[in-house]
């Protein structure tokens, strides 16, 4: 089945917003998509109609496993490339995610393979979101977020999720990058800032940043 390129956004935000543990609701798929919720209602429809999602009004939509199998597809093919853009290409890590979404609806799958092979097999991308493998297998995300962490505690970032530029761009000049060693330091009440340790340099960072940042706890001895 050959979906156009907004029906394959459609099933990769619905993803998305399911492994958020968040409900693919009509506003919050508009906001991800920056369309309207009449255009949102109008395209759940026809991906209802295709068997692709399973859709109640007020309760959300829900991919069914054929519209899963798609936004794993489409998942994949953009997370490599945006680890492909970054590692082979020199980008970026704030630049390979709108590069990728324009190119991810457009490979074949040899070029993915190809990608795949030349990365080794991959697992994770460079924000340190999981890449589906070839049979629709998702790999382990880190889900602890950076404000649920322990003080005095040590951990590694694993993900950060938020896409914007800029913050991205401000994280990397902190050195705040997934692989990263940190340890909690000080947690302000009432989702106040956040103090870490990182080496021997200490940053304290806003609720708004700490909240898009997940961690991996240290191994177990």
């Amino acid at each position: 089945m050959r979906l156009s390129q907004a029906l394959e956004d459609y099933l990769k935000v619905i993803y998305v917003l399911e492994a958020d543990e968040e409900k693919a609701t009509t506003t919050r798929i508009a906001q991800a998509l920056e369309v309207s919720n009449a255009s949102v209602t109008n395209m759940l429809k026809k991906l209802s109609g295709m068997n692709l999602i399973i859709h109640e009004a007020y309760r959300g939509a829900e991919l069914t496993p054929a519209g899963r199998k798609i936004a794993l597809e489409i998942l994949r093919h953009h997370r490599l490339l945006e680890l492909y853009l970054k590692e082979i290409m020199g980008y970026s890590w704030d630049e390979v995610h709108e590069e990728a979404e324009k190119l991810e609806h457009h490979i074949s799958e040899q070029f993915e393979d190809r990608i795949a092979e030349l990365l080794n097999h991959p697992t994770h991308d460079p924000h340190g979101d999981p890449i589906p493998s070839k049979d629709g297998v998702m790999p382990e995300k880190a889900t602890l977020a950076l404000q649920d962490g322990v003080v005095g505690e040590d951990y590694r970032i694993g993900r950060v999720k938020d896409q914007n530029p800029e913050l991205l761009r401000y994280l990397e000049n902190l050195g705040v990058l997934p692989g990263v060693k940190i340890s909690i330091l000080e947690k302000a009440p009432f989702d106040g800032p956040i103090t870490i340790q990182m080496g021997h340099e200490t940053f304290t960072l806003g609720f708004n940043i700490v909240r898009d940042i997940y961690l991996i706890p240290p191994s177990p001895q």
